[in-house]
Order: structure tokens, then sequence, then C-alpha cells
């Protein structure tokens, strides 16, 4: 297609209820939308980014409106930012300016249904000695940089837990969707400009451990709801599953280690590090290759105490080591 012809093809889509977003949030091999500077439309495809369009500012805008109107959100100078669930479970993240100085900018992250096995993340080895970390009720925290499949992870591990225990979920924006029969699904919310207030992590994970879980799953741990989380590994919820970013394993539980520290600045370094030890049995941490696959980089153990260095049990394709802590 000329260049020509393609913008002309962009002029028609705008025309459509989401401005020709729905040309590509239609084709299952495209994983999420992005709209750069109000006017540049790309994707990623199979783990590559390609700019595929354009799209004018007054019709973005006119998407995102009738996007969000349902979902009772809103978008405008006071408020500039916006996260939300659509209906078929894709995140939508959108700036507007004065915060994004270039032009309206938008990210529409699909929800791809069906059950991602472990298999797609690494070999039957590793994998295998993966699944095991679940069997023994291990809490496990996954870590990566964005868009390295950490949720997708998540629902692959959480499907392995037996029926007959209960799961309670929580997330900033709903994402997960377990292969499960007994799920409990918590979703935070923002504080409304007509002084509905916010729901944030923190509240839902106090709220959870009195919903009798078996195991939790937080979808991502960036803030307070840190210490309720170690709180709730070290007083009897084994088994529970949590992400987090970080660039390796030893940096996810620095991370979890500062998120604590901040949270509580009147407990000591050392005995946040004790808590961790105690709390955290073993950290997946995942990539993303220049091809696009997400994969399993490495799999550490933690002592059971402080200040002792991880234990490697996967490095790469490689089962390089057995895990010794077990809840189980």
């Amino acid at each position: 297609m000329s260049l020509l012809d393609r913008h002309a093809a962009d002029l028609v889509a705008e025309l459509a209820p989401l401005a020709g977003l729905e040309r590509f949030l239609g084709d299952p091999s495209v994983h999420e939308v992005m709209v750069n500077a109000g006017t540049q439309i790309w994707i990623d495809r199979a783990g590559s980014i390609e700019r595929v369009g354009t799209i004018s500012e007054s019709a973005l805008l006119g998407a995102l409106e009738r996007i969000l109107a349902p979902l009772g959100r809103r978008i405008d100078r006071l408020s500039p930012t916006v996260d939300a669930r659509l209906a078929d479970g894709s995140r939508l993240c959108a700036v507007i300016p004065p915060v994004a100085v270039d032009g309206p900018c938008l990210s529409i992250r699909r929800f791809h249904p069906g059950v991602v096995t472990l298999d797609a993340f690494a070999g039957h080895d590793v994998a295998a000695a993966i699944a095991g970390t679940i069997t023994a009720r291990c809490n496990v925290l996954v870590s990566g940089a964005t868009s390295t499949g950490k949720t997708t992870l998540l629902n692959a591990l959480a499907s392995l837990i037996p029926a007959s225990e209960r799961i309670v979920t929580l997330e900033d924006t709903a994402e997960l969707c377990l292969d499960h029969p007994h799920v409990v699904r918590l979703e935070t919310r923002d504080a409304t400009p007509d002084g509905v207030p916010e729901v944030t992590l923190d509240h839902l994970l106090r709220t959870a451990l009195r919903m009798r879980p078996d195991r939790i799953v937080v979808g991502e741990v960036r803030g307070p709801e840190a210490v309720q989380l170690v709180q709730a590994m070290n007083t009897g919820h084994d088994g529970s599953l949590a992400t987090i970013h970080a660039n390796s394993a030893t940096d996810a539980i620095r991370r979890l280690t500062s998120l604590v520290v901040a949270a509580v600045p009147s407990w000591p370094v050392e005995v946040v590090s004790e808590l961790l030890a105690s709390a955290i049995d073993v950290v997946i941490h995942l990539t993303r290759d220049n091809f696009g696959r997400r994969r399993v980089a490495e799999v550490c153990e933690l002592p059971p105490w402080a200040g002792q260095p991880m234990a490697q049990l996967v490095s790469g394709d490689r089962v390089v080591g057995a895990p010794t802590r077990a809840r189980r």
C-alpha cells in the first residue's frame, strides 16, 4: 500500500466509533495498540513494535470519550490521566495535555482469552521445576520489566493450584483470568471528583485477609501494600503469588525491601530483610528476547535467613539446583 493509500485508509477509518483503532484491536496477533503524540498509531505484534498508521487528534479524543463514558470514567485537564479495564478485559491507559506534552497518548494492552501454560515460558524441565514450587505451596514473587509476561505467567501458575483451595486476587486493573473454580476477584478504585473515596491495594489486602483465602494473588506490588503482603505471607497464607517490576531476581528483593521501608520508615532494614527472607521462598524472573519471546531467565530460592546469597535453581533453559524450601 502506498503512503497516499494508507493516508486515505486512515481518514476513512476515523469515521468508525473508535476512530479506526478497531482494525488493530480486532487482530488476534496484536498484543498492544499505542497512539503517540495524538497522531501516530503503533502496535506490538508478537513482540515486535511497528508504526502502522495515523489518526487525527480530534478523532482520538472522541474515541477516548466513547470508550470511557460507559465505564463511568473521565479524562480532562483536571484529570489528565486515566487507567481503565475494558469490557473484554483489555487494559487502557491514556494521558492528555498538559501532562502529555506532544499530544494525547493512548495504550490499550489486549486481553487474550485462553490459558497459557508454563511451557510457553520455558522448556519441560524448567516448567516442571516451577510447577513444583506451586505444589510445595512456596510463596512466589514473579519479576520482570514491562511487557515480559508477568501477569500471563501468574495466570499459568495459579491454574496449577488445587481446585479445593480458595484464591483471592487483588489488582489495580483486573487482568488476571484464572482457570480455577474458586476465585474471588478484587480491584482497586480511584477517587472521583464528586467525592467518592479511593480503594487502594493496601486496603484490599487487609480485606482479603478476612475472606478466608487459601492463597492470595497480587497482580503487582508497587506501594505500601508490600507491608500487608509480607505480613500475610508470614502469617499462614502459604502459596501466595505476586509480581513486581525489577531487572533481576536480586533486584526484585531489593525493590520489595525498599517498598516496605518506604511504607514503614521506623522498621530497620535488617528487620525488613529478615521478614522477606521468611516470607518469600522463590523469585521467578522473566525477560523478553530480541524476537519478542517471553522466557524465564532465572529462578532463585531465598535462604531462610537474611544476609545469605540466593540459590539459583534455574538459569535460562537449565535446571541447576533443587529447591529446599517447601511449606507443605
